[in-house]
């Protein structure tokens, strides 16, 4: 396995634009799909030039913090298998609902182990961020994320209730 994140370029334009045309049609029809990281569904990558330019926050703006957007080549097969955004640090609501690391695999990729190995790669972001301690944050329903965030050292600190769903919050120390 051979994945690395990278950033979105015009070098990566039609493996993202492929990942993102089978994900959004697995989201339109799975009232219950997973939409993380929200970060890549935000903007229409139709234009792609002005979705590269919006991916980041680069400053704080209105509830949001800065944060970084990575897609994961797998460079094996030439394939994007997911995308992770970074906060660079916590305001209110991501403490109790997000998380310093969103991500997801697309629907084709997933139950294989990229996540697990995708996680690791974004931890190694969040230490040069200088992020030590990353809160990551998933539905109780969804075990394959809570395994990932797991196999990667995450601490379940507790469960909340957000909008009917149970979320588990979870802390890795990357030290």
């Amino acid at each position: 396995m051979a994945l690395r994140l990278v950033k979105a370029s015009a070098e990566y334009k039609n493996l993202i634009v492929n990942m993102l045309e089978e994900w959004i049609d697995y989201n339109n029809n799975h009232v219950s799909a997973n939409h993380s990281p929200m970060a890549i569904f935000k903007n229409d990558y139709h234009d792609f030039t002005s979705y590269i330019s919006n991916l980041d926050y680069i400053k704080a703006e209105e509830g949001k913090v800065p944060s970084s957007t990575f897609f994961c080549l797998d460079e094996e097969r030439n394939i994007m298998i997911g995308a992770v955004n970074i906060r660079h640090y916590l305001n209110d609501s991501l403490l109790q609902f997000g998380g310093h690391i969103g991500d997801g695999i697309r629907p084709s990729e997933r139950s294989k182990g990229y996540a697990t190995k995708m996680i690791a790669l974004a931890l190694e972001e969040c230490k040069a961020l200088g992020i030590h301690k990353v809160l990551m944050v998933c539905d109780k329903n969804n075990t394959g994320s809570a395994k990932s965030i797991q196999n990667n050292g995450g601490i379940l600190e507790n469960e909340i209730q957000n909008e009917g769903k149970t979320e588990q919050r979870y802390w890795i120390d990357i030290d």
